[in-house]
């Protein structure tokens, strides 16, 4: 096998793969067997009126009537050329019919995000058989429930965006990048993969599953659990702990159940705040976290990808484009910056709580609303919110509250254009685009709902972003408000190495709501790194 880096080709070039390479080699493609995507990114940059290119690593794979000792001879000096390319690591295979420890008490998983999700899946390799409680529905109803809440304005505490299988991620663009670097990525993505996510995210440089795809992955996940012996239990939620000599005993479940458990990991998401404030009771050192709060903006997709792709904008051989834009002014210690940007999806009602709004992007796996959705974010710190613990949590609450008052105390959102925004005005529905939001709208002035920091930074950050991407500042594009659950206002405290609590033996908080992690990917290897430190009892 030969691997090949930073090869490119013509985003548009539809040639099979075998062809690409053996031009690159400058050999027959009779001599390719077959030609493997290893890696593949899209390279916009169009420096110097460069093309854009796809840029490819490939493992080729030749005939045994190849001359592969006159081929490698005339490669040796190619930077680009691995002659014995580093194997992908092994996948861990489910052990099955093997059920570990059976006479002791089996480790519990609180959440069903991707932290409880993957850390299951890893105690099931090694026969270990996770008791999981999730505080909220199975997806199918979940979906059902979250369909009503977005076309009449009835929330369901229970049953949310934010709660139910599959965690807050599920409902969201599906985004599969990370700045981790772990080698067990390769295994998260194998395993959506095996779940119905598509091939193509084992190498596509920013791989995406959509919402719609999560559902079915996450639901398959569920099933592998189960059928290596694991037990998931919907509608219970963690309520208790029982400590004892500082020591994990038992924990209680809202359905009224008592579990005798000495190992719990903590994978509850970052909109839990009624167990923040059950671990605060129970001595659970938490300690409180800077986050980041904002607004949504919504464009043409047509426009980001005039931005990004030029002429070529339009393509079907190109994706719909993404951004990732940063401000900072040192003088005024602001700053402001594009998250969980979603090219052609919507802007939806993330809420949790009763008479408080919030709201987050989603798109589907074809990203083809025809509409871009990003968050604006300030960073704010535990100086902006108070010195509280939970401090962040209520700051977030306040301006959720503020937010649900000006959308008419129905979960509709307040929205105002970018023009009004920058002039101090409001009122004005010449919306570039149609909102996207649901359930509804309601016209407002977000300088009114947002901290004066927060708003201050995204009037300076607006015209800053308009010079990289011409008309991002137009006077007519829509801005919701508010996006307040960028990650989790606290952080359980836990010991670097081992994962576990420092407050008593057997806790190991995980994830996003633990605020160790900051997305699906990270979230899903922060289980697994928890659950292996259990099982090689670290």
């Amino acid at each position: 096998m030969i691997r090949i880096k930073n090869l490119n080709t013509a985003f548009n070039n539809t040639e099979p793969l075998e062809k690409i390479a053996a031009a690159y080699l400058k050999i027959s493609d009779k001599y390719i067997k077959k030609a493997v995507i290893v890696r593949k990114a899209i390279d916009a940059r169009r420096y110097r009126n460069s093309p854009i290119f796809n840029v490819f690593t490939l493992d080729v794979f030749l005939t045994d009537n190849a001359d592969k000792k006159k081929l490698m001879k005339r490669l040796r000096t190619n930077k680009n050329i691995e002659l014995s390319a580093q194997p992908l690591p092994k996948v861990i295979p489910i052990v099955s019919g093997f059920k570990r420890n059976s006479e002791n008490l089996r480790p519990v998983i609180a959440g069903f995000g991707p932290s409880g999700m993957f850390c299951a899946l890893t105690l099931c390799r090694y026969g270990y058989r996770p008791i999981i409680l999730e505080r909220g529905r199975d997806i199918d109803t979940r979906h059902e429930d979250v369909k009503n809440f977005w076309r009449t304005g009835t929330l369901d505490p229970l049953s949310n965006v934010q709660f139910g299988e599959g965690g807050a991620g599920t409902f969201s663009d599906g985004k599969l990048t990370t700045r981790i670097n772990d080698a067990k990525i390769t295994q998260v993505l194998r395993d959506f993969v095996e779940a119905g996510a598509p091939q193509e995210i084992l190498y596509l440089h920013k791989p995406h599953i959509g919402t719609d795809i999560l559902r079915s992955v996450v639901k398959n996940i569920r099933r592998k659990i189960l059928a290596a012996g694991g037990s998931i239990y919907f509608l219970n939620q963690l309520t208790d702990l029982q400590i004892i000599n500082s020591k994990l005993k038992g924990v209680a479940t809202s359905s009224g159940e008592s579990i005798p458990c000495e190992n719990l990991f903590l994978g509850i998401g970052h909109s839990a705040r009624d167990t923040y404030e059950m671990l605060l009771r129970k001595g659970i050192q938490i300690e409180a976290k800077s986050f980041a709060v904002g607004v949504r903006i919504e464009h043409p997709q047509s426009l980001i990808d005039a931005s990004q792709y030029g002429a070529d904008a339009g393509s079907p051989y190109l994706p719909a484009a993404d951004y990732a834009l940063t401000w900072q002014n040192r003088e005024k210690a602001l700053s402001c910056y594009s998250f969980c940007m979603c090219p052609g999806g919507k802007v939806v009602s993330a809420s949790s709580e009763e008479n408080r709004l919030t709201t987050n992007g989603m798109s589907y796996y074809a990203r083809n609303t025809g509409i871009a959705n990003s968050a604006l974010l300030v960073p704010v710190t535990p100086a902006d919110f108070g010195g509280n613990i939970l401090s962040g949590m209520e700051f977030q609450r306040h301006y959720e509250n503020l937010a649900f008052s000006a959308g008419g105390k129905n979960y509709h959102a307040p929205v105002q254009t970018v023009g009004d925004f920058l002039t101090h005005q409001h009122g004005s529905d010449k919306f570039l685009t149609i909102p996207t939001y649901e359930p509804g709208i309601t016209l407002a002035d977000l300088h009114e709902l947002l901290p004066a920091k927060v708003s201050a930074a995204i009037e300076l950050a607006l015209p800053n972003f308009d010079k990289k991407i011409p008309g991002f500042a137009d006077k007519s594009v829509v801005m919701t408000g508010l996006e307040m659950r960028s990650s989790a206002p606290c952080r359980i405290i836990r010991d670097k190495n081992t994962f576990k609590s420092v407050s008593i033996a057997g806790l190991y908080p995980i994830g996003e709501g633990a605020g160790y992690a900051g997305g699906i990917m990270s979230a899903a290897i922060d289980g697994m790194n928890a659950a292996l430190s259990y099982i090689y009892k670290r």
